[in-house]
């Protein structure tokens, strides 16, 4: 056997570094990489509603044409009471968090009144499985009765009372019409943000969906269904 080697049963060396102690760290690099982290999560789940506001508001390629007009500055739902039909009192703000497809009119509703509900439901249902985001509402500018023929037409509609006079604080017709010649588009923020042409008729409805389907899509990212 060979001689013993004395170096060879040697332990074999370990060098061990300590860890720093907490008094070490910078508590001021610390609280700058704790701010920047934070700002970035705020960034990322903010990328998605601003990038959908920026695409439909700002970034207008000039083949594609609204055929409603957008409203700038946008009108928030104001601060305002509303009677439901069963009777109840309520705030219209309480509209807030869908998409609204609104008409104005007297609960005598004539025949042009009549004409605005039909096409706002059926405008609604052309959205196919995108309708949920969206309700139809009839803003009745006085006190009279509603018919009662028109109530089984009603029954997937947001029907409230709210004064005229209040309701021209906020909604504005275009200069020679009235109130209840449009039909006006809230988004899910309570921005009234669009009115489309005066007297639409059933020829025009497809531009009126158009418009509908690039609002619903521009806010795919943060909108969803109910309030």
């Amino acid at each position: 056997m060979a001689p013993n080697d004395s170096s060879s049963d040697q332990p074999l060396g370990l060098t061990v570094h300590s860890m720093p102690a907490p008094q070490d760290l910078d508590p001021a690099v610390s609280t700058r990489s704790g701010r920047w982290k934070m700002l970035m999560v705020l960034l990322v789940c903010a990328a998605p509603v601003v990038a959908s506001y920026v695409t439909y508001y700002l970034i207008r390629p000039e083949a594609r044409q609204n055929f409603g007009t957008l409203i700038d500055p946008q009108r928030p739902l104001p601060d305002m009471q509303a009677m439901a039909m069963e009777g109840q009192q309520t705030n219209v703000r309480a509209l807030k968090g869908q998409w609204l497809l609104i008409s104005v009119a007297d609960g005598a509703c004539d025949a042009q009144c009549q004409h605005h509900l039909y096409m706002q439901r059926q405008l609604r249902e052309g959205l196919g499985k995108e309708k949920d985001r969206v309700d139809w509402v009839w803003l009745v500018s006085d006190d009279a009765s509603i018919a009662p023929s028109l109530l089984p037409a009603l029954a997937t509609a947001t029907v409230l009372r709210v004064p005229r006079a209040q309701l021209q604080t906020w909604l504005q017709a275009e200069q020679g019409m009235a109130l209840q010649d449009h039909l006006y588009v809230v988004d899910p923020l309570g921005n009234w943000m669009m009115r489309f042409p005066a007297r639409i008729d059933v020829d025009q409805a497809p531009k009126v969906k158009r418009d509908m389907e690039r609002l619903l899509r521009a806010s795919a990212f943060w909108d969803t269904p109910g309030r």
